[in-house]
């Protein structure tokens, strides 16, 4: 299959193909075949360990893969052709490549020693080359629309972890991304923080932002998903609607863990 069709004739927003990452003797993608169209929410389910963390960080090319390929809306992540050879892009290449690919991280990665809003506009500013007056109100938006925007001027020290979340994810959308990873954004949070993380996430979602989330949040995937891809040992080894995969799996892999969770 072409990174440029599919059955439906729809450009995937992502596709990997056959994608594989190893660490000295593990080996922890074992060929691994994702897409996302335009628009769709994907989360990754299972069990830690499974390479869902290093699938995301192949995406958006924070690691290299060892084989395969990653398309962002059409474009090959991380080479280029030269005649019958694929080539290294350069690093400036990468980066401008991994900027339509936003990531939201386990623990939040804010700068401690800047304030919330500078946090959100030095992506911006540093990758894009966008200047901080016209990089500014739109990272005030952004936090409008996380619901931070009276904490622009604090730091990272005086939030919460959910705040702090919504920071990063704020930060995210300040790349203006094609779409966005998140990468078990509750799993560093307390319990009754990770509702107002999942709230924005779910707002995000009805924007139509295109969004592949590895999450041990059942409830959210069964309710946000379009499809759902279930990972066991470095394969998908099912995928489908929620309905399909988690409320009638057929894997005896993926159904020994929905009756354990």
């Amino acid at each position: 299959m072409n990174a440029e069709t599919t059955q439906d004739a729809i450009v995937p927003m992502i596709y990997v193909d056959q994608l594989r990452k190893s660490y000295g003797q593990l080996e922890v993608l074992k060929g691994v075949d994702l897409h996302v169209d335009p628009g769709e929410v994907i989360t990754i389910l299972g069990p830690s360990g499974s390479g869902k963390s290093t699938l995301l960080r192949c995406i958006n090319y924070l690691e290299k893969p060892d084989g395969g390929d990653v398309y962002v809306d059409g474009e090959m992540i991380g080479y280029v052709k030269k005649g019958h050879h694929l080539q290294d892009v350069s690093p400036a290449a990468l980066a401008k490549q991994r900027a339509n690919v936003g990531m939201v991280f386990q623990s939040f990665n804010l700068f401690p020693h800047m304030t919330v809003l500078d946090n959100v506009m030095i992506g911006p500013i540093e990758t894009l080359g966008r200047k901080k007056r016209d990089v500014r109100p739109l990272a005030l938006d952004y936090l409008r629309r996380v619901g931070l925007a009276e904490k622009a001027d604090a730091y990272p020290r005086q939030l919460s972890g959910g705040q702090q979340q919504r920071v990063a994810i704020a930060r995210a959308l300040a790349m203006q991304p094609k779409a966005i990873l998140f990468d078990e954004p509750t799993s560093a949070l307390d319990p009754e923080l990770v509702g107002e993380v999942l709230r924005v996430m779910r707002d995000l979602a009805d924007t139509g932002m295109t969004m592949v989330v590895v999450t041990h949040e059942v409830g959210f995937a069964r309710e946000v998903s379009d499809r759902v891809y279930f990972m066991d040992g470095g394969r998908v080894v099912e995928t489908g609607t929620p309905a399909q995969v988690i409320d009638n799996p057929q894997n005896p892999r993926t159904q020994q863990f929905f009756q354990s969770t």
